[in-house]
């Protein structure tokens, strides 16, 4: 007769050594097993869902439901959101106006000088590159600042604005300050007020910076659930249960591509307003797909002709890998997507 002790045992080992099996309510979970194998620790979640219902979910390396995950550079988009929510409530008048229209002291600046749209589309024409050290408006080197809005303000001009496309966090994080200045509030306040309380997601974190400006290029901690809960509102044209949260006009001009950029990023074909797009050939049909990204591999990737919502946090921080597996997470999700409906009932 096996003792209660020695039960319990064999059973925590059974449940160690057994795979992972899909739950009832979501029949797409096991498509995202394949990844517990990962050889690098370091994916953490992926959330899938379809027609705003999940119906894959999956945990790694110890991540959980209520884990807060930094999301990096994928918080952009978010700023881009509450740049249309400042829009829409006529805190900001349209995206022609300029960041010194709302932040006096920046006038006389390059920055100051540089219309809401061209930041939105990284055109600022500001000396600032984040893949090189060197450049003085380098991401680093702002992080480093005592004062990184007096950083932001003597970054040197290096052409026009609305010329050229140069990836960097300057940028958005000047669109974060004509944010708070327009609407007289921390841009963390403002969207704990009007988008993410709108949308149920009652914990989060937002850093600021040592100037007291949250940092709208980034560091903006959420649940993997919650960050597919704002693509899901995105895909939905910024409604959520029925509300608008985001004007339909501000999402559709959000994630309009703007400026080609395939020959500066591998992963996207064009940029829109701090949103990228690319189109997918899968199973002969071409998707264009919008998504938010972030250094790691963290996503939010929205399908709107399928319906599809996927978002993936990840720790691969500084490493390619992680952008190329959530590349790779999100083809094998379109093409089992594509194949069930290819198949025969």
């Amino acid at each position: 007769m096996v003792s209660g002790k020695r039960l319990f045992i064999l059973l925590a080992a059974l449940f160690c050594i057994m795979p992972a099996t899909a739950r009832p309510d979501q029949p797409d979970a096991g498509l995202l097993a394949r990844w517990d194998d990962d050889p690098h620790k370091d994916l953490r979640a992926v959330i899938v869902l379809r027609g705003g219902r999940i119906v894959a979910e999956r945990y790694f390396n110890s991540e959980t439901a209520d884990t807060l995950h930094d999301i990096r550079s994928a918080g952009k988009s978010v700023t881009a959101l509450l740049a249309g929510i400042a829009i829409d409530r006529g805190a900001i008048s349209r995206v022609e106006d300029r960041l010194a229209t709302y932040w006096p002291v920046s006038r006389g600046s390059p920055v100051g000088d540089v219309p809401l749209q061209d930041i939105l589309t990284m055109r600022s024409g500001l000396d600032a590159f984040d893949e090189d050290p060197a450049s003085p408006g380098n991401e680093d080197r702002m992080d480093e600042a005592p004062d990184p809005s007096a950083f932001l303000r003597a970054i040197p001009a290096s052409g026009k604005p609305g010329l050229d496309y140069r990836y960097n966090s300057a940028t958005a994080y000047a669109a974060g300050i004509m944010i708070a200045e327009a609407t007289g509030e921390p841009m963390a306040t403002f969207a704990g007020r009007t988008l993410f309380r709108p949308l149920g997601i009652n914990r989060w974190k937002w850093d600021a910076d040592a100037s007291g400006y949250t940092k709208g290029q980034g560091n903006l901690y959420l649940t993997a659930r919650d960050l597919g809960r704002i693509g899901e509102m995105v895909r939905n044209g910024g409604r959520h249960r029925g509300k608008q949260i985001v004007s339909a006009q501000w999402i559709a001009q959000m994630l309009m591509p703007r400026v080609a950029i395939a020959q500066a990023d591998p992963y996207a074909d064009s940029y829109g307003y701090f949103w990228y797009v690319k189109d997918w050939q899968i199973g002969g049909r071409t998707l264009r797909i919008s998504f938010a990204s972030g250094n790691g591999g963290n996503k939010i990737y929205i399908a709107p002709d399928l319906g599809l919502v996927v978002a993936i946090t990840s720790s691969a921080y500084g490493h390619g890998y992680g952008q190329r597996r959530s590349q790779d997470i999100l083809e094998a999700i379109l093409k089992a997507e594509i194949d069930k409906r290819l198949s025969p009932l």
